[in-house]
């Protein structure tokens, strides 16, 4: 249904070229050891994934804006629903964060080479 957005891509780790194929060599993120094991190119439209040595090095920035986007309703659930105290809010948001930790590290990679990477619907076609 949102194939050929940019959304698709980002939450399912497509190439953001194409939307054929996984980025990933293992689709689960909680595989620790191979979390940020990403194919070098697309087997279908051959968009090589590092753009540039050390490429991904920017979804650093990007992951601090999901790391919050994450936080925050972790401490706003856990403070102004459960009535918990800053404490028990501050280990929310420790939890949150090592529970989703490589969903943020995941996502933050696809926003980041979708910020340079368009969608192609005539590659997508071929």
């Amino acid at each position: 249904m949102l194939k050929g957005t940019k959304i698709y891509s980002i939450f399912m780790g497509a190439c953001p070229k194409c939307h054929q194929e996984s980025m990933y060599q293992t689709k689960n993120p909680y595989v620790l050891r191979d979390v940020l094991k990403i194919n070098d190119n697309c087997s279908h439209c051959k968009l090589q994934y590092r753009l540039e040595p050390s490429f991904f090095y920017g979804s650093m920035y990007v992951s601090y804006g999901v790391g919050i986007a994450f936080a925050v309703p972790a401490f706003l659930i856990s403070h102004l629903v459960f009535k918990s105290s800053l404490i028990t809010a501050f280990i929310a948001i420790v939890a949150t964060m090592a529970v989703f930790g490589p969903i943020i590290m995941r996502l933050s990679r696809n926003i980041w080479i979708n910020m340079f990477v368009a969608y192609d619907k005539n590659t997508a076609k071929k």
